[in-house]
């Protein structure tokens, strides 16, 4: 059986009363990017931190390739310049005072390599990360990209078994994070290096992972590829957390087990048929409804039996040039579904969302969306 590069296991961390990572566990296979996904406060940078060696945890334990580099209950702990891992942090974490060719060699120069030795691997990453011929260029003239660029040729400059990534695009203008986020995935396929990267963002998450742990609460809620995650979610949360949702309420009106009829709140006419998703239903529960924008498909009015058909109101429409954003009202609930320019509607319109019985969930009623 194959043994996995990084394992980590029963993490726990507090800090004071609040209990920032719970139990938390996962693998990783060698050259794997496993993103940690959450809303701020999750626990996803304390866990890196703890694999980093920043922070110490109070139960579990940590192994790259069979080592112990963390454990509690052994009382184990080595230091984080010990664990050979690459670090990018948030802030960068350029020194102003340094080059770009001194803040990259500091971590050689810290190993005490030799000047030649150096020279030739900082000039090797600079050229990998796009900063050949900036060695001398001051950091204080650096752009945002540039910096971070310094700051990821720094922690890749003596070879780490493991990257670790903290929001490191968080501070890029909409443009150029976009930019970073295709040259991370073609550096660590380039590389093929492991790569543990915490992120809020879910498109960086999705673009740049083979795997993601989606975290709330200091728990792991669901892991899997992000097209698991996004098309299967486990919880109502993860499924808020990824990618866009409708949210509508309703009551079970019939049961017949591996399928449901679900009557919308507000409309005794609107019934969503659908299959089971969130275990036992019975007749009269309370449910909420999840519907993503794009498996909805608009019509003037209801057509056959009206099943899966919700009638909505049209409160205004924007043209945005290669799409309409609708913002719909149904009873008391509004949302916003982007809309063909093809198709164009307008305020005041009526209008029927239709669903297919395949791309509808049901989850019962009470299960948290988001944090309190």
């Amino acid at each position: 059986m194959k043994q996995p590069f990084l394992k980590a296991s029963g993490l726990v961390k507090r800090f004071g009363k609040v209990l920032a990572v719970d139990d938390v566990g996962f693998e990783i296979n060698r050259g794997e990017v496993l993103t940690l996904l959450g809303p701020s406060g999750c626990g996803k940078t304390t866990t890196l931190r703890i694999i980093a060696g920043f922070e110490r945890p109070e139960q579990g334990e940590v192994n790259v390739e069979n080592q112990c580099i963390v454990s509690a209950s052994r009382r184990l702990f080595l230091s984080p310049e010990r664990r050979e891992m690459g670090m990018v942090f948030q802030s960068y974490a350029i020194w102003p005072h340094m080059n770009v060719f001194e803040n990259v060699s500091y971590p050689l120069r810290l190993r005490r390599m030799k000047e030649n030795v150096v020279r030739e691997k900082v000039e090797s990453v600079l050229d990998l990360v796009g900063l050949s011929g900036l060695e001398k260029r001051s950091a204080m003239l650096l752009s945002g990209g540039q910096q971070q660029r310094v700051a990821l040729a720094r922690a890749l400059v003596y070879s780490p078994k493991i990257l670790l990534l903290d929001e490191p695009l968080s501070n890029l203008d909409a443009k150029l994070r976009e930019q970073m986020r295709v040259e991370l995935k073609s550096l660590q396929q380039r590389l093929s290096i492991t790569v543990i990267f915490v992120t809020h963002d879910q498109i960086e998450a999705m673009t740049l992972s083979d795997r993601l742990a989606v975290m709330r609460q200091g728990k792991i809620e669901q892991m899997g590829t992000p097209q698991e995650i996004y098309e299967h979610p486990r919880t109502p949360f993860v499924q808020e957390f990824i990618g866009q949702v409708i949210w509508l309420e309703g009551k079970v009106v019939e049961n017949g087990g591996q399928s449901v009829v679900i009557g919308l709140s507000g409309d005794e006419q609107a019934h969503i048929r659908c299959d089971a998703t969130d275990g036992k239903m019975d007749h009269g529960d309370p449910v909420l409804i999840a519907i993503r924008p794009e498996e909805v498909k608009l019509s003037l009015g209801k057509e056959g039996d009206g099943f899966n058909q919700v009638p909505c109101l049209v409160e205004t429409a924007v043209f945005l040039g290669d799409r309409y954003e609708c913002h719909l009202r149904y009873g008391s609930t509004t949302f916003t579904l982007p809309t063909s320019r093809a198709e164009p509607v307008s305020a005041g319109q009526r209008v029927c969302l239709k669903l297919s019985p395949d791309s509808v969930r049901i989850w019962h009623k009470g299960v948290p969306l988001s944090e309190p």
